[in-house]
């Protein structure tokens, strides 16, 4: 098994709550992390028909053939039971009793809010990092990664990304899809499905899209929203501050897992990266998601946006920390070029406490050009958590 980051967070919070909840897209892992970090606890999965009938049939008798200290995986198929891990939680008053799994659906949130708050630590785990990999000794090219994606199971058992996530798409996209809202038409979606990735790193025009699509924006609207509750696409909001200029508000989109974006765009194997016209969105896209899988397995809140006036001028990813803001652009270039820090440096003049401004490029040379730093896309993590180390020790 390769290490999960998160891991050192999910222990500290089952040390504090009697219920630890770890969200995130399906086989992202949360099992095997789970398992891994609690293998004195009972597991079951409520993806089993027989198992999801009694928890549903008889709750009090669930419990009784189960009992904690129990890992209970994909808890949204049941989320009833939520309030009877409620009333355990409160009666035996065991920390870390009950870890939950789930990919993140409406009914699951609204149970955890009601039944479980204040007695929850909440999690989120996305697909491996390149942080991960790299400590693993699984140290990829830039398209590898763009190609292959980071999913568990393409890593450490070595599927193809083809078939994978041909698989998952229609596994799990598809069926949580129908799931949650009904769609009438499944060409469409598959169109929509299709477009999305080709728009990642920009503000989605919902009116747009239904045209390209042949439906209503109120429709892509609910489309969207059940992508983002499912854990397969994500919004990265605009930053607004007074600057001086009208910010751009409307956030970004992004997948959690590039690997699915470039399969949606045809990309099927790793020497068409480079040549595929959407690679800069792409790129974008990973180098993103690597800063909030960073935050996001340190147990903190993403704290990330980006920033775009309506003159044009644009950062691609903003990482907050209190006040404090550090600006990065990201380039699929594999060449340091200085041009690259033009609108770092206006940034920098109109926010005063932008600090420490820093290129990530798809090459691996590091350097210092004037007050800009250029840094290989793989030390993404790395400059997160280090600056935030930095910000915290003050």
């Amino acid at each position: 098994m390769i290490p999960r980051q998160i891991g050192t967070s999910l222990k500290k919070l089952a040390a504090q709550f009697p219920v630890v909840t770890i969200l995130g897209p399906r086989q992202a892992g949360k099992t095997t992390l789970s398992r891994a970090v609690f293998p004195e606890h009972a597991y079951v999965n409520m993806e089993q028909t027989r198992l999801r009938r009694a928890a549903e049939d008889d709750p009090e008798g669930f419990f009784k053939t189960n009992p904690g200290p129990l890992i209970i995986d994909e808890i949204q198929r049941v989320p009833e039971l939520l309030s009877d891990i409620q009333v355990l939680a409160d009666e035996h008053k065991i920390k870390g009793e009950f870890i939950l799994t789930g990919s993140h659906q409406p009914r699951l949130a609204q149970g955890i809010s009601q039944s479980l708050a204040g007695r929850t630590g909440i999690l989120t785990l996305l697909p491996f990092s390149i942080s991960e990999l790299e400590s693993a000794s699984m140290v990829l090219a830039r398209d590898a990664y763009l190609h292959k994606g980071f999913m568990p199971v393409i890593h450490s058992d070595g599927t193809d990304p083809e078939a994978f996530y041909r698989a998952y798409y229609q596994t799990y996209v598809e069926r949580d899809v129908k799931l949650l809202i009904h769609v009438s038409s499944q060409r469409s979606f598959e169109t929509f499905m299709r477009l999305l990735a080709g728009r990642v790193g920009q503000v989605v025009n919902l009116n747009s899209l239904a045209g390209d699509v042949g439906v209503s924006a109120t429709t892509i609207g609910a489309w969207l929203s059940v992508l983002e509750a499912s854990f397969i696409v994500f919004r990265l909001p605009g930053y607004y501050n007074n600057f001086g200029k009208r910010q751009i508000k409307s956030p970004k989109i992004y997948f959690y897992e590039v690997g699915l974006a470039a399969w949606l765009l045809g990309i099927e194997t790793q020497n068409q990266v480079s040549r595929d016209p959407l690679i800069g969105g792409l790129f974008e896209n990973m180098v993103v998601a690597e800063a909030m899988k960073a935050r996001l397995n340190a147990g903190k809140e993403p704290g990330l946006y980006y920033f775009r006036d309506q003159g044009g001028a644009e950062v691609d990813l903003l990482a907050v920390h209190g006040r404090a803001i550090r600006p990065f652009e990201i380039k699929s270039g594999m060449t340091c070029d200085k041009s690259f820090a033009r609108h770092l440096l206006s940034f920098c003049k109109v926010a005063d406490t932008a600090q420490h401004p820093t290129v990530l490029y798809g090459g691996e040379q590091k350097t210092i050009i004037g007050d800009v730093s250029f840094l290989s896309f793989r030390d993404t993590a790395k400059e997160i958590m280090e600056w935030d180390a930095t910000l915290s020790a003050i």
